[in-house]
């Protein structure tokens, strides 16, 4: 195993997918003012994880700052490693590097509740220390999700023998091993992957599981991955409309719009947060960091 890219060429090859000749949008005023409102009241809401992914909304949208003024007095709180995890991540998403010591500490801690959400987390803000705490979870074979979340971390970074990892998983049998790989490649994989995940699609029985591919084939640019992601925003299922809601920016998918803006009074909270996180996504010509 080698990490052949440093962090910052990792972050210039994210950069290079959020090209500029992707369509941009042009939101008018009045609805980022409502994507905003939408994202600030969900930073502020008693309900942990639907506040953190409105922090990384607002992260997205370039209110990085208004972000990190908010969450750095959270680490005081009584959290528990996964919610630590949660913090750190969106403080260095906002741009407040220093705050990964906490993610790459609670990996190589002996306590293993919060060795995934820190795995994952490090992952989503391209963050690897040394690469020893990673490479260690990439290692190992006895927590799956573990291993996968580290692959997608070290893969982001260059790391060939973690890629093909992910590559290989997607034709596992255990579903849940094939959506975490699905979604990974969804945001680090290439149009290379396309019909790999295409051929994945007969024996996703389960409609979440399909949703995670589809939605991943429309991030690389597939059209019937597109159309399906526009469907499933429409989907009686909240958990559907909230990724789909959450990969229509990957996607650069302009033209799902007007049902994100329809989204901004989704009874479920998190795909409202969601869908105002990707107007403002889409309304900027490209991503300052790292998706979800």
């Amino acid at each position: 195993m080698q990490i052949a890219l440093s962090v910052a060429a990792a972050f210039m090859t994210f950069a290079d997918t959020q090209a500029d000749d992707k369509p941009v949008l042009q939101l008018d005023t009045a609805t980022k003012e409502r994507c905003l409102l939408v994202l600030r009241q969900g930073l502020h809401s008693d309900d942990f994880w639907p506040s953190i992914h409105a922090a990384e909304g607002l992260t997205l949208g370039g209110y990085g700052t208004e972000v990190i003024t908010f969450l750095k007095p959270r680490l005081n709180l009584p959290l528990d490693d996964q919610q630590r995890c949660g913090v750190a991540r969106e403080l260095v998403r906002a741009g407040d590097i220093a705050q990964s010591e906490i993610m790459l500490n609670i990996l190589a801690d002996a306590d293993t509740f919060g060795h995934v959400h820190a795995a994952e987390s490090l992952y989503k803000v391209v963050q690897i220390g040394d690469g020893k705490a990673l490479g260690k979870a990439f290692s190992q074979d006895e927590n799956s999700k573990l291993k996968l979340m580290a692959a997608g971390a070290i893969g982001r970074c260059g790391d060939a023998e973690a890629m093909a990892f992910l590559r290989s998983s997607l034709e596992s049998e255990d579903m849940e091993v094939l959506k975490i790989a699905a979604w990974i490649l969804g945001r680090i994989g290439s149009s290379s992957d396309i019909p790999l995940l295409k051929k994945q699609l007969p024996r996703c029985h389960d409609k979440l599981i399909e949703a995670y591919v589809n939605h991943s084939l429309a991030a690389l640019g597939d059209a019937d991955g597109l159309a399906a992601l526009s469907k499933n925003l429409t989907s009686t299922d909240p958990a559907i409309r909230t990724y789909a809601a959450t990969f229509a920016g990957d996607a650069r998918a302009v033209a799902v719009s007007e049902t994100l803006k329809k989204m901004l009074d989704d009874p479920h909270a998190d795909a409202a947060y969601r869908a105002a996180q990707s107007l403002l996504v889409l309304s900027r010509v490209s991503s300052d960091n790292a998706g979800s």
